[in-house]
């Protein structure tokens, strides 16, 4: 069987070894270039055609993400795996929209990477246990929240339009003709059905939510 060739780019030195160390030890694949920058990973992607691109996305000059870009562009059968200290899914998300078929943490085990590395070799996309994780936890910390708006009552929504716009739990409980601490336990309350920490947090998710508070 033809071993998955591979080029690895990533500005630190230690981790190409260990990478084409690790690699190379395996059958199923060859290690056949490094380079640490994004404009290095374009010219030999052009001039060996790997199967695989290891792609770092943090490196001085061209970042990964432009660099995945360009080698699509320039050797459209080499599949880019993007690996990255980030665990944001907005990295993930760029990633993938410039062309990276997978994503990979640093903190991955090399099992994983060996996957990661046959999966998209194979035109499967693939995403790692890592981000998978957070993604879901993130999914579900959103449900949450928005089943907690449902819980909201017509008090609690008109409390957070005043928190909204700037209003201070003392200014508040002056308009709605209630005591300080009523409107501090409507307060409370609410950060406690949306599951948020601060009333900033809560300013920024009634901002970005579907709730008919006027501003």
């Amino acid at each position: 069987m033809e071993r998955i060739s591979v080029l690895i780019a990533d500005d630190h030195t230690l981790i190409r070894q260990s990478w084409s160390y690790i690699i190379n030890a395996d059958p199923r694949f060859k290690v056949i270039g490094e380079c640490a920058s994004g404009e290095e990973a374009i010219e030999l992607a052009k001039e060996m055609r790997p199967n695989v691109v290891i792609m770092d996305i943090n490196m001085p000059g061209m970042n990964g993400i432009e660099a995945t870009q360009l080698i699509r562009k320039f050797s459209p059968g080499s599949k880019i795996l993007g690996v990255s200290l980030h665990t944001q899914p907005a990295y993930v998300r760029q990633m993938i929209q410039n062309g990276a078929m997978g994503y990979v943490t640093k903190n991955s085990p090399c099992g994983e990477l060996f996957k990661a590395i046959t999966e998209i070799n194979n035109n499967r996309k693939y995403i790692c246990e890592e981000i998978k994780t957070i993604l879901s936890d993130t999914m579900i910390s959103h449900e949450e929240q928005h089943q907690g708006l449902n819980a909201l009552s017509r008090r609690e929504i008109e409390i957070i339009g005043f928190i909204r716009k700037g209003y201070s739990s003392k200014e508040i409980a002056g308009i709605l003709k209630l005591s300080v601490k009523t409107v501090e336990v409507h307060r409370y309350n609410t950060l406690k059905k949306l599951n948020l920490k601060n009333s900033a947090a809560m300013v920024n998710f009634i901002n970005n939510s579907q709730l008919g508070i006027a501003s």
